[in-house]
């Protein structure tokens, strides 16, 4: 069956991103395909991975959303059966809807102003509605951008009330994903609950390796020959959850402890920036305690 599409011009350059996860079995690529290619679909990106070892089938696909004769609800309504067929766990979001992205840092400003930047730019399919410190340092940096700062301390002594006012702030903000950049408090485990697969945190280290505080000077006392930085989903098991992204550079016995943390710096923002890209995307699969990633 061919449709002519009534709902958007060849202009259109949008995709509906379609991602699935279910049990493996024969014929679910034809499946989807066969779908696609009923409604006319053009598919402009495909990926897919079978891992034997716990038989489970993961697909993301890209599909011009002008070659489609249906809005988003429409497609969810007409996939829905073969969906409950291959008892998927799946979704399918339109890239002409940015996410809302909440940022949270510290004092330092690296990361934070990497994303910005990048925000600016163009460079990120996002609208960051906020940031959010436990500190006013970056405050003149965020307004530049027209970007509301919200400045919320975390106090030992009242802490578990200004986590409570951190959980109303994401309560009325929605942001469908927040990102660490620097954000040098834990968060509570009812909140990393709340929140599960949409917070990202940027890890500065090679995890499991170094976790906690102070990872690049562990890193010199053992004097390692590379050093990086991972970026993964928030948990409540401290720097435990599911990776990303997480990349590496050469260092010797030459370099200092700050030359650590100055490279360390430049990997923390690529790896941050990739892995908040992969998610807004829709090219990260959570299973688990582990992710698929499909890269471009």
């Amino acid at each position: 069956m061919t449709v002519t599409n009534t709902f958007a011009s060849a202009a259109d350059d949008r995709v509906f991103r379609l991602v699935i996860a279910c049990p493996d079995r024969v014929g679910l690529v034809a499946k989807v395909s066969n779908f696609l290619a009923n409604y006319n679909g053009w598919i402009t990106e495909a990926s897919h991975h079978s891992d034997p070892s716990i038989g489970w089938f993961f697909m993301r696909n890209e599909i011009k959303a002008s070659s489609l004769p249906f809005d988003i609800k429409g497609f969810v309504q007409a996939f829905q059966p073969i969906a409950n067929e291959f008892d998927m766990q799946w979704r399918v979001e339109d890239s002409g809807v940015p996410k809302r992205v909440m940022l949270m840092a510290s004092k330092e400003s690296h990361c934070l102003a990497d994303l910005l930047h990048r925000a600016h730019d163009g460079e990120l399919p996002a609208e960051i509605i906020g940031v959010c410190s436990n500190h006013e340092d970056l405050r003149r940096m965020v307004e530049w951008y027209d970007i509301p700062f919200h400045y919320l301390p975390v106090r030992k002594e009242t802490k578990q009330a200004d986590f409570a006012k951190l959980n109303d702030l994401m309560a009325e903000l929605q942001p469908d994903v927040t990102v660490l950049a620097r954000y040098m408090q834990i968060l509570p485990p009812e909140l990393c609950q709340a929140f599960e697969g949409r917070v990202i945190n940027i890890h500065h280290s090679f995890l499991p390796s170094f976790a906690g505080a102070k990872p690049y000077h562990q890193a010199y006392q053992r004097g390692v020959k590379l050093i990086g930085a991972t970026c993964h989903y928030v948990t409540d098991l401290l720097d435990e959850g599911p990776i990303i992204d997480q990349d590496v550079i050469r260092v010797s016995h030459s370099h200092t402890i700050a030359d650590l943390v100055r490279l360390g710096r430049d990997v923390e923002k690529a790896v941050l920036a990739r892995g908040l890209r992969y998610h807004l995307e829709e090219r990260v699969i959570i299973h688990e305690n582990k992710t698929i990633v499909f890269h471009h």
